[in-house]
């Protein structure tokens, strides 16, 4: 069962929501945070991204990068940019772009999900991306991104939705530069949150859809408040070691702490969008256009198809994009496999290309590649690739390739999902000091 509970939020004062909303801190560079901050003052990207405040000779995870985060969420708070609830509620969260509206859950989620694999996860974490969010949690005493979850949809928390979208005003009602409409609704009626906190209990799993960091992130700093207060529990271990395995084991400390969960929303699997992660290589590994070709046809049928961008059409089918002109690639039909990790396409694109052809054989470390969300559109890969690289689109990943995955407890590649539209960050705030 999950654990998901309404919680005591600090949110955005009236007519300042669309001013402080932002987009997750890894959607941008330093570079293009910068921009973003200057052309948007309040934007909570400075508090998110706070590196894109100093100078290039700092390093971005200097100490004083995560202290001046505090700072200014602290300024932010005392003058009133935020306001916190006075009860714990839900808040319902839709995000609508074009014909395409989502509407999702705000709440938190015990860390004890985590660990015990109620909530599931499908991608691994790196390192250094993962401490620097550590640090992030730990020095502003909050949680500010909610990690974006998914569900199996529920035909009470549907209902519970409905009604309250049909009966009450929202919060914040904006319309982002990026063309994203963003409405927020609060939850206070006890019956509703009821409901729907049953409705959560009843679930075996809940998958993470984007925000692994973040998630392993809070529920590495609820073992580390956890054991400093003496308590017990599945989470301990986190403390000094490694979230990117899960582990069963009951629930048994008895006095909780606000670190004990941490922010998501969560939106039924029927209204989510996944679009296409691509790749660029900003080289050939030393090959002509002809070789590179020639060594890919050892398994894909290789078509050239001319300057006009080019998007693959069903599984197991790849566009590249190569010295200006585009090609079809279609993987050798004894190639695909059923094992749901393996028989992923980007398992098969890297497997069968980018590590035997190209040399990409970490994915995670390597510099010679770049991983491009569909939201930019293929001319972007265009014109990464341009100077002597090769990029690669891809067919989106479905839900329920994610689904099984992580029911079978495995992990995807790195970068094989991107969902659009994001939550931003900065709307929701869980703050997690005594």
């Amino acid at each position: 069962m999950a654990d998901i509970r309404p919680f005591i939020c600090c949110r955005p004062a009236p007519g300042l929501a669309s001013e402080v909303a932002a987009l997750p801190y890894d959607v941008f560079s330093r570079h293009e945070a910068a921009l973003e901050i200057e052309a948007h003052p309040r934007s909570f990207l400075r508090i998110d991204k706070t590196a894109a405040l100093f100078s290039d000779e700092v390093d971005e995870y200097d100490e004083r990068v995560y202290a001046r985060a505090a700072e200014l969420l602290r300024a932010d708070m005392n003058s009133g940019v935020y306001l916190c609830e006075d009860e714990s509620c839900y808040f319902l969260y839709r995000l609508t772009k074009g014909g395409h509206a989502q509407t999702g859950i705000v709440a938190t989620i015990a860390v004890d999900d985590y660990e015990t694999g109620v909530l599931k996860c499908h991608e691994n974490t790196r390192a250094f991306k993962l401490e620097d969010r550590v640090r992030h949690i730990t020095a502003l005493e909050a949680q500010t991104g909610p990690v974006l979850v998914t569900y199996r949809p529920q035909k009470t928390i549907d209902e519970a939705v409905t009604r309250l979208v049909a009966t009450d005003e929202p919060l914040y009602d904006f319309m982002a530069p990026d063309g994203v409409r963003h409405s927020v609704w609060r939850m206070g009626d006890s019956r509703l949150i009821s409901a729907v906190r049953e409705s959560f209990d009843a679930l075996d799993a809940l998958y993470i859809a984007d925000g692994h960091h973040r998630a392993a992130a809070a529920v590495r700093v609820g073992a580390q408040r956890r054991k400093e207060r003496g308590a017990t529990g599945p989470t301990d271990h986190l403390a000094t070691g490694p979230t990117d395995h899960l582990a069963a084991g009951p629930t048994d400390h008895l006095v909780t702490g606000p670190a004990d969960h941490f922010l998501v929303v969560a939106f039924p699997a029927d209204q989510l969008d996944i679009l296409d992660y691509n790749r660029v290589v900003f080289d050939t590994f030393g090959f002509t256009n002809e070789e590179l070709i020639a060594r890919i046809s050892e398994n894909f049928d290789v078509k050239k198809r001319g300057t006009e961008p080019l998007k693959p059409q069903k599984r197991g089918e790849f566009s590249m994009y190569l010295n200006g002109a585009w090609y079809r690639l279609n993987i050798h039909e004894g190639l695909r496999l059923s094992d749901p990790v393996d028989a992923l396409d980007v398992s098969l694109l890297h497997d069968y290309l980018l590590a035997p052809v190209l040399g990409i054989n970490d994915p995670r470390s390597s510099k010679r590649i770049a991983y491009v969300g569909g939201v930019r559109g293929l001319e972007e890969l265009e014109r990464r690739a341009d100077g002597g690289g090769v990029a690669f689109a891809l067919f989106p990943c479905s839900l329920d390739e994610l689904f099984a995955v992580a029911d079978a407890g495995r992990l995807m590649p790195p970068k094989s999902t991107w969902f659009e539209p994001k939550p931003r960050s900065g709307l929701f705030i869980h703050r997690i000091g005594a």
